[in-house]
């Protein structure tokens, strides 16, 4: 289980970096796609709740040190979305293209929701999303499409990176 954890945070870290340092510096996209997001998803719904909080919070650690958000928000709404990603392992078949876009859908849209729900509490420091502005409608597409893909990709580590079926719970 370490194992897979550290190939896990080492992915996350990866593309963390990725998100921050190239795509958040390319001007032609109105928003970045969640890349964590998806990574989190897929290891929420292959190795199940604990994986999930685990990985969320570690992926919401590395954003919140990179990023100008308040710290511990990002930790916050990946350790929520990994939890109820992790409900659904063993009960879907993640093999094909429509329910990953459907996970990617509502898991985007989950987090949109939960940013609003805090920015309730804290409306000087958290800014919510505006629901059908270009860049939050870019984000929910690109997340979407992108899910399949990625989850595709990270299936060729799947040695690595999932635990034996005994293990998840």
């Amino acid at each position: 289980m370490l194992k897979s954890f550290s190939v896990s945070a080492l992915i996350l870290l990866c593309f963390v970096i990725f998100e921050t340092a190239i795509l958040s510096n390319m001007l032609f996209l109105p928003a970045v796609p969640d890349f964590l997001l998806i990574i989190t998803l897929y290891l929420s719904v292959n190795n199940g709740k604990v994986f999930g909080v685990s990985s969320g919070f570690v992926s919401g650690l590395f954003l919140d040190f990179l990023s100008a958000s308040p710290f511990g928000l990002h930790s916050l709404l990946r350790t929520i979305i990994g939890y109820f990603a992790g409900i659904f392992t063993k009960t879907l078949n993640m093999a094909g293209i429509f329910l990953p876009i459907l996970i990617g859908f509502f898991a985007t849209l989950m987090k949109a929701v939960l940013i609003f729900v805090i920015s309730v509490f804290f409306a000087d420091s958290v800014v919510p999303y505006s629901l059908f502005s270009k860049a939050f409608l870019f984000e929910l597409a690109a997340n979407s499409i992108l899910t399949p893909i990625v989850f595709k990709f990270l299936s060729v580590f799947s040695d690595l990176i999932l635990l034996d079926p005994e293990k998840v719970s």
